[in-house]
């Protein structure tokens, strides 16, 4: 759509153009505007981050003269030459502001910009964002349908833009993170991927229903697992690598106890007799220190108490049979809701070392890790050995929350993906900024006034574009809705309660 003829170019700064616009003009922050050159075989593509009135010098007194004078008194008007109007029409014009995002040269569009366009031979376009993320070829076959351009234009991204790929989804609570990432994460399990969701406040099973009440396309699909419950594990599944993991990240077992810990399993293992009950005995009567068996007969009962292990194979979960038997993909929801902190980490612990172990031997394919607010039970050392280590293997993992500070600024760099959503906090954005490939200009203005479930996209899903997208509306249970008193109040029934004072 070409914007209006009264439209130009003002100047530049740096990777700034600023232009002049009419009141009328229809553009907001995030549009995407081209500029053709008629001299050149080249378009100049940037992108609105903030507008302001045009200051003209004395336009400050103008206002402020006119507005004395009205309030003044009645007057005669007289303006033969129209005077006031155009004083008005100047009033109200607007600064455009925008960063260069790159050129299109030969219909393939690049980031490097050498040029310069006329101001007073460029016409100046919008142009449609799928337009411009198709421009360097199409990212992909498997179509997600993530939501719509302030002008109503569909987005399209692909599920290949997240395979393999560190995802940050970040936002202040209620701005719509967590339907952002059951949209992803239903829509990865369509196309067949594995997807495994640390659910803290457990919502993410209603996506097996649609609002209406019928099984959603995933509903048989979808596994929701409870620690102590249905998620049970045998110590000779785990293996000792899992438990020197819980015993030292977890539980915090010194390295001489750890050491005869080992010593006491690979007996038991060799002898082939590694239950929960021979294991106890083992540590009562091993020939130790007192310190040291102390410190073993605790960390025990502190297993013990999770109701994580068991001898019975019948209730052991394997995690390589259970993805067999999800031949088109599936998600796995492990319920940490109403799981104790130190039980929260153990199981979390478990599930990382045990996938990790499977992709190592290629025993199970790759998965799609969803964390939300990862900061509350993983431990700092698992930050790295996500991007790197279990990143390597097959662990594409998802980070969500809603304090961006507590993601180490390695992370941000590394991240692929980036999905912001409305902060109004000024230390957040700076934090997210200055990470970003994306300038913190754009980032600041744009993400302060995003509306609930608007995000700023930015990345390789989007071809490196910083966009702006509303998230579309999903026919599922979604949950995660906060819980208020006095609507709930509302739906119960009237309650005869005594107040009297009694003496």
């Amino acid at each position: 759509m070409w914007l209006g003829d009264e439209m130009r170019i003002l100047g530049k700064r740096g990777d700034e153009i600023t232009l002049l616009a009419q009141p009328n003009e229809d553009i907001a922050k995030g549009d995407y505007i081209m500029i053709e050159d008629a001299n050149r075989d080249k378009k100049l593509i940037i992108q609105v981050y903030d507008e302001a009135y045009l200051d003209v010098r004395g336009i400050l007194e103008e206002i402020v003269r006119d507005e004395v004078v009205s309030s003044s008194g009645d007057g005669v008007e007289h303006d033969p030459l129209q005077m006031k109007s155009i004083s008005y029409a100047i009033r109200d014009m607007r600064v455009i502001k925008c960063k260069i995002r790159g050129s299109i040269e030969g219909g393939v569009l690049t980031t490097a910009v050498s040029w310069l366009p006329s101001r007073t031979s460029s016409k100046i376009k919008k142009i449609s964002i799928s337009s411009l993320i198709s421009m360097n070829g199409k990212l992909g076959e498997r179509v997600i349908n993530i939501g719509r351009a302030r002008d109503g234009e569909l987005i399209n991204l692909y599920a290949e833009s997240f395979d393999g790929q560190l995802n940050i989804i970040t936002g202040r609570k209620g701005s719509g993170k967590s339907y952002f990432a059951k949209l992803l994460a239903s829509k990865l399990v369509e196309y067949g991927a594995y997807v495994i969701i640390f659910d803290l406040n457990d919502e993410y099973a209603g996506l097996a229903w649609k609002r209406n009440g019928e099984p959603s396309e995933i509903a048989n699909r979808v596994i929701r697992l409870i620690p102590s419950f249905t998620l049970k594990f045998s110590l000779k599944y785990l293996g000792l690598g899992t438990f020197i993991n819980i015993l030292y990240h977890i539980l915090d077992l010194p390295g001489t106890s750890l050491r005869e810990f080992i010593r006491i399993w690979e007996y038991l293992y060799s002898q082939n007799s590694l239950t929960l009950k021979s294991l106890y005995e083992a540590i009562q009567n091993v020939k130790c220190n007192e310190l040291v068996r102390d410190a073993l007969i605790s960390r025990y009962h502190t297993l013990m108490d999770s109701k994580l292990f068991t001898d019975n194979e019948e209730e052991s979960l394997r995690i390589e049979e259970l993805i067999a038997k999800m031949v088109n993909g599936g998600l796995i929801i492990i319920s940490l809701n109403k799981v104790y902190p130190l039980t929260r980490r153990m199981a979390v612990e478990i599930i990382l070392s045990k996938i990790t172990q499977l992709l190592e031997r290629n025993l199970i394919p790759p998965i799609f890790l969803f964390a939300e607010e990862a900061h509350l039970y993983l431990r700092e050392t698992y930050w790295d050995d996500l991007i790197t280590r279990m990143r390597h293997y097959g662990v594409f993992t998802t980070l969500i929350t809603n304090q961006p500070d507590v993601i180490k600024d390695s992370i941000y760099r590394q991240a692929d993906n980036i999905f912001l959503f409305n902060f109004a906090n000024d230390s957040d954005l700076e934090m997210v900024s200055r990470t970003s490939s994306t300038d913190s200009d754009t980032i600041k203005s744009i993400v302060k006034t995003l509306p609930p479930r608007y995000l700023l996209a930015l990345g390789k899903a989007v071809n490196n574009l910083p966009i702006v997208i509303q998230v579309a509306p999903i026919d599922l249970i979604t949950l995660g809705e906060t819980k208020l008193f006095f609507s709930q109040l509302q739906k119960a029934s009237p309650l005869k309660v005594d107040c009297g004072i009694h003496r």
